[in-house]
């Protein structure tokens, strides 16, 4: 259920559907059972969803960021929107 609530406070006001939403939400869990691990460290959980959100929307994917990554000035924010950037621009080239 958190994941749940992160994932639809990141794609408030996105063109992201509750479908959506869970659907990635059950990828997420998916992938934490075909682990196998008795435990998952919250952080491997947290960039899981990060991988998600990135290929779902940039802008979703940055305000989770923002607060999942408690960037410390603008200079962090500014290098992780140039990151999303380049991918972006290096997925255009390939289609």
């Amino acid at each position: 259920m958190k994941i749940f609530n992160g994932l639809k406070k990141a794609c408030e006001k996105r063109p992201i559907s509750i479908n959506l939403i869970e659907k990635t939400v059950n990828r997420i869990e998916l992938y934490c059972q075909e682990k196998g691990d008795r435990e998952i460290k919250s952080s491997e959980i947290g960039e899981r969803v990060m991988e998600e959100l990135h290929q779902l929307d940039g802008v979703a994917y940055v305000r989770f960021a923002s607060v999942y990554r408690q960037f410390r000035d603008i200079r962090e924010f500014m290098d992780e929107l140039k990151e999303l950037l380049e991918n972006k621009k290096e997925e255009a080239r390939r289609k």
